[in-house]
């Protein structure tokens, strides 16, 4: 049992005992000792003054004497005011890590066949495009709350909705068409995702130059870019491909397969992945029929110009466009479609969307049409939105090529990892292969780390020099002393020692020691909060204390060297308990930890 659960259970008992009253544990309010007073745990009397008819200070006085007097755990109390003050014993300390060490998953919770089921919706590309690092910060997001969901133990189906169609991707098809000469990512050696992406970038180019063109004879810069040639064209394309053209259809068939083969690579080197992956072009057609339908149940109206509206004034909003004149979908629609096709593909008992900030209004919106629609998670739905990441160089733009290309982005990680491990000498004895595999790990790690320490709610600005040190708040400082504590328990094995089941008891601890104990109890109430605040900060905020406090207890205290027995086995076994919680936190974020270093 938990030290808190043992303290509020004696608590009840005492104020029974004492002023003969039932108190239900969840009006037992413990805190974290304040580090100016002595103690562990603290607890609040104010709510138990009417039952004690005493002053704050007595009642105090008299729960702690009951305490030590009845509960083991307590080995000390002091009182400041109307706060209790309880030491907890060396031996409660010593139980609960028994506790951490017996249990692998410690502060997990496995989903059960019954357990919510939970759909989070992430990466959602373009396929006119490599992903940015935009969509860096979403994907890592996604991924990090998939697995902090799924450690509270509900089901989880990560999913992405890929946007494969309209006038964006026919820019790129038109522009391969003109320019490309029949250029493949084979013949190129470039990944079809960039390849893609060039085109798009073509297309822009050569765009404004007939804008230019048409305004150096006289037309108004709306003018020149409704008449430009290469946008008519788009825009016939456009009509073709929703009309089924065999032609357009079939390149744009091949040109997307050659931008998902590229996104396969990312993803797997970013290290996510989807359970279901669903495609803008299989669902905007749905969306249509439920908005029609919505029509008429009156759930909508439909205007003179025959385009059809949600009137949402009811609801504090304006008017909101769901089909245009012409017949053709918006956003909207299609993410109508979308949610139409999850539901019946899963039982979703709640859906949430990674998507950022600027999309607020919409999924404010989309929830109000999807619980009109009839949708049980329609009201509930998550908008787990978050802020813009930049480098300090300033904002990205796509349309001029300048993007910051997750692919360029990784590599770039890689190479500045491979390069200060190096000089630190933490590759010294590594073979080549070990020391390329280091360099991807700590590479990665600094990179995901960066992003998801930050409140995603805020805007941040992603600095690559800053996120690869061994010192401070960062991945690689984290993974380097996990892979210190690995080589200690290494050294271990090999002198013979077996760390046991339960430790011997009798054991002195230090006060660090027992703060250890303490912050590697914390973590189940951690992955619960984060779980709860969709926070994968709170993670990675906590593995890095965790490793503060670890290394200044590393250099305060022999280990290996320790010459009382019982005292050295305590150390091994919390230095490994360190080790396991830092592998379980990172590896919710995503975060690879290596073995050596």
């Amino acid at each position: 049992m938990k030290i808190e659960e043992k303290l509020t259970k004696a608590v009840v008992d005492g104020l029974k005992a004492l002023y003969g009253q039932d108190v239900a544990a969840a009006q037992v309010q413990l805190q974290k000792t304040k580090k100016e007073f002595e103690g562990h745990l603290t607890l609040v009397v104010f709510p138990f003054l009417r039952m004690s008819r005493k002053g704050p200070e007595q009642t105090a006085q008299e729960i702690g004497e009951y305490l030590k007097a009845n509960e083991p755990a307590v080995a000390a109390y002091n009182v400041i005011k109307g706060f209790l003050n309880l030491t907890v014993a060396p031996s409660a300390w010593i139980e609960l890590l028994d506790d951490i060490h017996a249990d692998d998953r410690y502060g997990l919770t496995a989903a059960t066949p019954e357990s919510p089921l939970v759909m989070i919706e992430y990466s959602s590309p373009n396929t006119n495009k490599p992903l940015h690092l935009g969509h860096v910060r979403n994907n890592l997001l996604g991924n990090a709350l998939a697995n902090i969901i799924a450690a509270n133990g509900n089901r989880v189906v990560k999913t992405n909705i890929v946007n494969d169609r309209g006038i964006h991707i026919c820019k790129s098809m038109l522009a391969w068409l003109k320019y490309g000469n029949g250029e493949t990512p084979e013949s190129s050696g470039k990944k079809g995702d960039h390849l893609i992406g060039d085109y798009y970038v073509a297309f822009d180019k050569h765009y404004k130059a007939e804008v230019a063109q048409l305004m150096e004879q006289g037309q108004t810069k709306e003018e020149a870019e409704a008449n430009a040639p290469l946008m008519k064209e788009a825009r016939e394309m456009l009509v073709k491909w929703e009309a089924g053209d065999p032609e357009v259809r079939a390149l744009w068939k091949k040109m997307n397969d050659w931008v998902y083969a590229g996104f396969d690579e990312t993803y797997r080197m970013m290290g996510v992945s989807f359970d279901k992956i669903y495609y803008e072009s299989e669902t905007y057609l749905e969306g249509k029929k439920k908005v029609l339908e919505g029509l008429e149940k009156g759930l909508f109206y439909r205007k003179e110009d025959g385009s059809v509206w949600a009137d949402l004034t009811g609801e504090g909003l304006d008017h909101k466009l769901l089909l245009r004149s012409d017949g053709t979908s918006v956003y909207m629609t299609q993410d109508i479609g979308t949610a139409e096709q999850r539901f019946s593909d899963y039982p979703i008992d709640k859906m949430i969307y990674v998507v950022g900030n600027e999309q607020n209004y919409h999924f404010q919106v989309l929830s109000i049409l999807l619980d009109r629609l009839g949708f049980e998670w329609g009201k509930s739905l998550v908008h787990f939105s978050y802020g813009m990441v930049e480098l300090p160089e300033g904002k990205m733009k796509s349309r001029e090529g300048t993007v910051v290309d997750a692919d360029d982005l990784m590599a770039e990680m890689i190479a500045t990892a491979r390069e200060t491990s190096g000089d630190l000498g933490k590759l010294d004895g590594l073979t080549p292969e070990e020391a390329e595999e280091i360099a991807r790990i700590v590479g990665l790690g600094a990179l995901k780390y960066f992003i998801l320490k930050v409140d995603a709610r805020k805007n941040m600005t992603f600095n690559p020099k800053e996120s690869i040190d061994f010192n401070g708040n960062t991945g690689p400082f984290i993974q380097y002393t996990y892979a210190r504590i690995r080589s200690v328990l290494r050294k271990a094995q090999e002198a013979g020692i077996t760390l046991p089941e339960r430790l011997p008891e009798g054991i002195g601890l230090s006060a660090k020691e027992e703060g250890l104990v303490q912050m590697l109890a914390d973590f189940a109430a951690v992955v619960r909060q984060a779980g709860t605040d969709y926070s994968p900060s709170l993670i990675a905020n906590y593995c890095y204390d965790l490793v503060k406090e670890y290394n200044q207890f590393y250099h305060d205290f022999s280990i290996l060297r320790e010459e009382n027995e019982a005292i050295r086995l305590f150390r091994l076994v919390l230095s490994a308990e360190v080790a396991k919680i830092v592998k379980s936190g990172m590896g919710l974020l995503g975060i690879e930890v290596p073995e050596r270093m």
